[in-house]
């Protein structure tokens, strides 16, 4: 059984990423720490066993920047659609239709997701009481979506980065009897008090602690301008 993690990432170019993070951040300052997010997404994700890594990315052209990203130890892909339903309902289409039998995605929004956590997914998706397992984000949406087989429904008529986001996935799976697990919530970064709340959990660092997200944590110490309040 082959079993697909994919990413999905987009080009940090000022003025195309994180730009809710602004005007407190610049577009300059908000891309590279959405660089950062990244850097930390893939390193944390890159020590997953038995289980194939994929990048997915946009703008098309990126192609370059995501194989210096993936670092040999994912594979990369240009996402494809008009909107985020679109671009997700295309990798599970395309990755079941490549022989996977599980395909979890995931953002990188969300920089100090622990591997564990989406290895627990992976277990989860081994049951065969379960088809569908998501992982809750605080803002209403979801940072994790795993399936065994495609499910079109699931990805149309969504009002997407909205905070009913999940609600209304959770309807479209009960109506169509998906069978469902849900992750522990997590917090993504989209708005600058997301950042703050971020920086206010890791400013004390416990020592010996395992601690992921090590260059985002680490941003504000590069002279970057960072008022977090």
């Amino acid at each position: 059984m082959k079993t697909l993690l994919v990413v999905m990432a987009k080009e940090p170019v000022p003025g195309k990423v994180k730009t809710r993070l602004s005007p407190a951040l610049s577009p300059v300052e908000a891309a590279s720490l959405y660089d950062c997010f990244l850097q930390d997404r893939l390193k944390e994700m890159s020590d997953l066993s038995d289980v194939d890594k994929a990048i997915a990315y946009m703008p098309e052209s990126a192609t370059l920047a995501f194989n210096r990203y993936a670092s040999g130890k994912f594979s990369v892909f240009p996402q494809k659609g008009q909107h985020l339903g679109e671009r997700m309902h295309h990798i599970f289409i395309d990755k079941f239709g490549e022989g996977y039998s599980t395909v979890i995605v995931i953002g990188s929004d969300s920089p100090d997701l622990p591997k564990s956590i989406v290895s627990k997914a992976f277990d989860i998706l081994r049951s065969e009481t379960t088809d569908m397992v998501l992982g809750p984000a605080t803002d209403g949406g979801y940072y994790l979506i795993g399936l065994k087989k495609g499910f079109p429904e699931l990805f149309t008529d969504i009002t997407w980065s909205t905070d009913t986001v999940l609600s209304a996935t959770l309807e479209k799976a009960k109506a169509l009897v998906i069978k469902t697990e849900l992750l522990p919530i997590w917090s993504d970064i989209d708005e600058y008090q997301d950042l703050v709340t971020f920086y206010n959990r890791y400013k004390k660092p416990v020592l010996g602690q395992y601690q992921v997200a090590a260059k985002t944590i680490a941003y504000p110490n590069q002279g970057i301008r960072m008022p977090l309040k």
